[in-house]
């Protein structure tokens, strides 16, 4: 009989080398190996042979099921796992370093997306970065592929990160990851060059965000440099970014440097990692490539990856496994992906838009932008009702190009329809707290509250919204969340907390912590100048009671006075006998009247 330590005993191959008590496994990485396995599931031709080299997701095994996989691992932990998880595949597991391969044995897809770093053991003959290259692409055949991921040093993580690189003492620190180790190319112009040197030929480069050890974003750098401008790119950078790192805290804001760095045309350069498809020359005579354009993931796994493809001159979205959701979720808002179809919407975002405007204190531009906003959600409105996508769409999920305002990820749905002032309000309360929390110069008065804001905006989109309004737009927020009751209780004290000086949610930027705390101080600074100028009014009332006091003290006492009073008091005594003997008259005259009446 046949046992399961057996199985996985002919699937490990021990050729010396392993390390027994290291683990290369990250808890962070999606299972299925989120944008990076779907990029290497789609190099991956049905019945080719393929080497993945180095630790990677176990899920990605699912994804090459149609090809025969040999994993090269140099962690003997990681290989019983990755043995029981491949029970079934066609799939055997190296535990040791790149010399640890079957001689002669060659490869069609080389697949090195953890980099190199983390596929030699520290347990034989260091071979170095240049050297595992030269093993792997020797075991490439002609026209075969390698994928392979390199970190930047310089890259947007390293820029955000409260420690430097250099102060690392983690057990894995046992190369330099800097630019001092001459071994390791230090941007990407040198890892072409490098590729090039031993015969590989660069064919597709893609940026990888937000952080080389979690990739959920893999954008062309072709068309980070072409499209410096474009809404989607806008929205892909910003959104990884924001979720890469909540709850974090770094340097300054990683969205709106990774945001910056698109527009200046630098966000390929900062980029925290690259992926580069190489071939070994000599290439078909003729092979489409149809790699995407971008590929991410958003939202919880079952959602799937989300793809961007080059249809004609236009780009579609494009949606992959794993399978999609058979029925929508029952909460008050669900991602349903079969939307996301068609054509990727063109333009810029709303909000890149409307903040550029503040800044530059364009108030026709704010007003142009806002009232076209307000005017394309009100035209989704059924009976004063709107529903679908555009019931969700905020300024962060909204394109415009030219006059035409469009919903750019289309999957985000709502189970019930909303009063469309409210989805107006929602929208612009969102943007509010973006401009008070983020510190953005803006035209509006710093006295305004998050609220007032929020109407002010409103008022310029051309729509009278009061404070119930954006009560209701704070409540929905919190409601659409998806959260237990008790949840969405703490969510909503946290929203209407928020002040013009707190530091925005997310990320913990010390950065914007710091000017959070300018914008306290100078509150601060208001509030005591009026606490002095409050003080300084009672106690001038004060002085001012003291001397009238003291006057009547003075006169209270004086000859004058009481000559004064001798005469006033029975001038007031004969005054209110005089009244009394008016009542009594009043009195006899309405009795006589009575009488004659009776008469």
């Amino acid at each position: 009989m046949t046992t399961d330590t057996d199985h996985q005993a002919r699937q490990i191959m021990l050729p010396g080398g392993e390390m027994l008590a290291w683990s290369d496994l990250r808890t962070e990485e999606p299972t299925d190996g989120g944008p990076l396995g779907a990029l290497g599931a789609r190099v991956v031709p049905a019945g080719a042979r393929v080497l993945l080299a180095g630790p990677h997701a176990p899920g990605l095994l699912d994804r090459l099921a149609h090809a025969e996989v040999t994993c090269l691992l140099r962690s003997h932990l990681d290989g019983v796992a990755l043995a029981e998880h491949a029970a079934g595949l066609a799939a055997r597991v190296i535990v040791g370093g790149p010399a640890g391969l079957p001689a002669n044995e060659t490869y069609d897809v080389v697949v090195a997306t953890s980099g190199l770093d983390s596929v030699e053991s520290i347990e034989g003959a260091r071979l170095g970065w240049h050297g595992v290259l030269a093993v792997l692409a020797t075991r490439l055949r002609p026209g075969g592929t390698l994928l392979l991921r390199m970190d930047n040093p310089v890259g947007l993580h390293r820029l955000v990160d409260l420690s430097p690189w250099y102060v690392a003492r983690d057990d894995n620190q046992w190369t330099v990851e800097g630019v001092l180790d001459a071994g390791h190319p230090a941007n990407l112009e040198q890892l072409c060059r490098r590729l090039a040197d031993i015969g590989l030929i660069p064919d597709a480069i893609f940026a990888a965000y937000p952080h080389p050890k979690a990739v959920t974003a893999l954008i062309a750098t072709g068309e980070l440099h072409q499209g410096t401008s474009v809404g989607l790119l806008d929205a892909v950078l910003h959104n990884s970014c924001s979720d890469g790192y909540a709850d974090q805290s770094v340097l300054q804001d990683p969205a709106r440097l990774a945001v910056d760095a698109l527009h200046a045309g630098l966000a390929s350069r900062l980029a925290p990692a690259w992926v580069v498809q190489a071939r070994r020359a000599p290439l078909p005579a003729a092979e489409p490539t149809d790699l995407p354009v971008a590929l991410f993931q958003t939202g919880p796994p079952d959602i799937g990856g989300i793809e961007v493809v080059t249809v004609g001159q236009d780009w579609h979205w494009q949606v992959t496994r794993p399978p999609l959701r058979t029925a929508p979720d029952t909460g008050p808002t669900y991602r349903d992906p079969t939307a996301l179809t068609g054509p990727v919407p063109s333009g810029r975002l709303l909000r890149t838009l409307l903040l550029d405007a503040c800044l530059r204190q364009d108030l026709d531009r704010l007003r142009a932008l806002l009232s076209g906003y307000a005017h394309w959600l009100y035209s989704f409105a059924v009976a004063g009702r709107i529903s679908g996508a555009p019931a969700l769409a905020g300024v962060d999920n909204v394109v415009v190009d030219g006059e035409r305002f469009a919903v750019l990820d289309r999957s985000w749905q709502t189970a019930d329809p909303l009063p469309v002032e409210v989805a107006l309000a929602r929208g612009l309360w969102r943007f509010a707290a973006t401009l008070l929390t983020g510190g953005y110069s803006h035209p509006w008065s710093s006295t305004l509250d998050l609220a007032g804001l929020t109407v002010v905006l409103g008022g310029v989109a051309g729509r009278d919204l009061d404070r119930a309004t954006v009560r209701m737009a704070v409540e929905t927020e919190a409601a659409l969340t998806g959260l237990d009751p008790a949840g969405q209780e703490e969510l909503l004290a946290e929203l209407e907390a928020l002040e013009p000086s707190s530091p925005p949610p997310g990320p913990q930027s010390y950065q914007q912590l710091h000017e959070a705390w300018l914008r306290q101080r100078e509150e601060l600074g208001r509030i005591e100048a009026v606490l002095r100028w409050t003080d300084n009014l009672i106690t001038s009332r004060e002085r001012a009671l003291r001397q009238a006091d003291s006057m009547i003290k003075i006169l209270s006492g004086s000859v004058s006075f009481r000559l004064g009073r001798l005469v006033i008091t029975p001038a007031r005594w004969g005054r209110r006998a005089a009244r009394a003997l008016k009542r009594r008259l009043r009195r006899a005259r309405s009795q006589r009247a009575a009488r004659g009446g009776q008469r």
